[in-house]
């Protein structure tokens, strides 16, 4: 008969090991953040430009996507447990790499490179390890706490870089990350692991054809508020007349194709695949795929238009961006870890749609207070809406995704579910991103065009000056720079009321586009179970 000393022990040990997978989790999410507010501060630090730090930052991204799926099958190969300590050496060595960067190289060595690489070991080996440690009753609390802990770190990313930039130093934020690293690594020795008795094989032509396609094809998203999605931007590279970001995203989806064949060509000849394709006819597994790539659509999406809209518009500091945003944090971690402990048997399938629905009516919510008399007080219920949406997916759709298939396919899985949750982040920001810039700029043309008190060669040098995008700025910025120009009093005036009502119009349309995407989510929820995994029980 087991103690309760017994019972005690094994449930603190579950607990150190959900604190340190959630650690790793949440590590990972903030790079993707926290040094968004302080890219003009890093750039000049390191000698270079804002463009060369935002190419940093894309690069870490491309690299986590590229190396997604290999990395999930090298846990496969070599052991859950030892591809996520080998993961955050990695990364904790590119951390120390960023912090000390005297240049643009080194950063790129550092941040994108080794922290990417470290990356995509160690997310699909949380996904994996979650599984492996916790049954299936206890599943969907620990996934909903380590999704919880990733997506907290990308609400307050803003908050902590913010303070480490004004008050210290932005390397410090990657120093700290090093002491992180060494915390988990201390903490991981109750991580229980399983090694495969397969003999170690990686398909290398399996491994290069999923970087290049997921690579090309997340490139392509990226570089598509600076290219155009498909008629290029002045100065782009173009192709046949049409903007590389279509070529691209073209290339990556034939090269995925490519790769999938290949994928079933090795097994059918009964040899070690690096993924097997038939795992993505499941049902239950696709839905749940299919859902977490809207839910980062839709999240990414709204972290980016709300500082946006809170920093710029309202002229609120990195601090009072990051503390406006903490609502959501409050009702995502909520939502993640109690939905599961007291409500355990509820319909996965009711969970998604409620917290698609919350994502949905928090994004129409803030479209429709955004207003030019509006204040920052408005943001708070549409981010307590969609934080517990975003835990409410939390809850179940890591849980849903696991046991779809074999506990000894779950890197496999985690590596596929880190693939497409990296391609519906990037998509989410790069679409919010254009259709602002796109709908900011016609509605400024149009203010513009249509007042009689601009003159007509102002009207046409505007037009000019504009083909690429409307630069999305804040009343002080260009004031700023039309007193630069010499510009009269009245037509500054002009100009800033333009502005004013472009820069809403701008906000809006992202969110009504982010509105959408959670609209069409729900379409797809009907491929979530009715019924929690391992239970009997039917939904209503």
């Amino acid at each position: 008969m087991t103690s309760r000393a017994d019972m005690g022990e094994g449930t603190e040990k579950k607990s150190v090991v959900l604190l340190t997978l959630a650690a790793g989790q949440f590590l990972m999410a903030l790079d993707s953040s926290v040094m968004n507010v302080s890219i003009a501060t890093v750039a000049e630090d390191v000698g270079t430009t804002v463009a060369g730090i935002q190419g940093a930052i894309t690069a870490y991204t491309l690299v986590m996507a590229m190396f997604m799926i290999p990395g999930g099958k090298t846990g496969a190969l070599i052991g859950r447990k030892r591809a996520f300590m080998i993961g955050c050496v990695i990364y904790g060595c590119g951390s120390l790499t960023t912090a000390l960067a005297p240049n643009l190289p080194v950063l790129l060595i550092g941040w994108a490179l080794l922290e990417g690489i470290g990356a995509a070991l160690i997310l699909p080996a949380i996904v994996a390890l979650v599984a492996g440690n916790f049954n299936e009753k206890r599943r969907p609390a620990a996934y909903g706490m380590v999704a919880a802990a990733g997506a907290i770190a990308i609400a307050v990313g803003p908050l902590v870089g913010g303070i480490a930039t004004t008050y210290f130093s932005w390397r410090w934020v990657f120093a700290g990350e090093v002491l992180v690293v060494l915390g988990i690594l201390l903490l991981a020795r109750p991580i229980a692991d399983a090694v495969s008795d397969q003999r170690p094989r990686i398909d290398l032509i399996g491994t290069l054809l999923s970087a290049l396609g997921l690579g090309s094809f997340v490139y392509g998203v990226l570089r598509s508020g600076e290219w155009g999605w498909f008629r290029p931007k002045p100065d782009a590279p173009v192709l046949f007349g049409i903007s590389l970001t279509v070529w691209l995203m073209l290339l990556g989806i034939a090269l995925t194709w490519l790769f999938l064949r290949w994928e079933a060509r090795l097994v059918k000849r009964h040899k070690e695949p690096l993924l097997n394709p038939a795992m993505l006819r499941n049902k239950q597994l696709s839905g749940g795929l299919t859902m977490f790539f809207f839910q980062y659509l839709v999240q990414m999406g709204v972290f980016f238009v709300v500082p946006l809209y809170l920093s710029v518009a309202l002229g609120l500091s990195a601090l009072a961006t990051g503390a406006r945003l903490l609502p959501l944090s409050a009702t995502l971690l909520a939502a993640a870890v109690l939905i599961p402990r007291f409500l355990p048997d509820i319909s996965p399938r009711r969970v998604v749609r409620l917290g698609v629905l919350a994502l949905l009516v928090g994004a129409v919510i803030l479209m429709a207070a955004l207003d030019a008399s509006a204040g920052a007080e408005i943001v708070t219920i549409p981010m307590l809406l969609i934080g517990l949406g975003m835990g409410a997916l939390a809850s179940q759709l890591g849980s849903v995704t696991v046991s779809a298939l074999p506990e000894e396919q779950s890197t496999e899985v985690g590596g596929v579910q880190n693939a497409v949750t990296n391609l519906g982040a990037s998509i989410g920001t790069a679409l919010a991103g254009s259709i602002l810039i796109a709908s900011l700029t016609s509605s400024f043309l149009t203010s513009i065009e249509q007042n009689p008190a601009v003159p007509v060669s102002v009207k046409t040098q505007t037009a000019l000056e504009l083909q690429s995008g409307a630069p999305f700025l804040s009343d002080t910025q260009l004031r700023n720079a039309l007193d630069d120009a010499g510009t009269s009093e009245k037509l500054t005036q002009e100009a800033l009321d333009a502005n004013t009502t472009a820069r809403l119009d701008g906000l809006r349309a992202a969110l009504a586009i982010l509105a959408f995407a959670a609209l069409i989510a729900l379409f797809f929820t009907q491929r979530i179970p009715a019924t929690q995994p391992g239970s009997t029980k039917e939904a209503r």
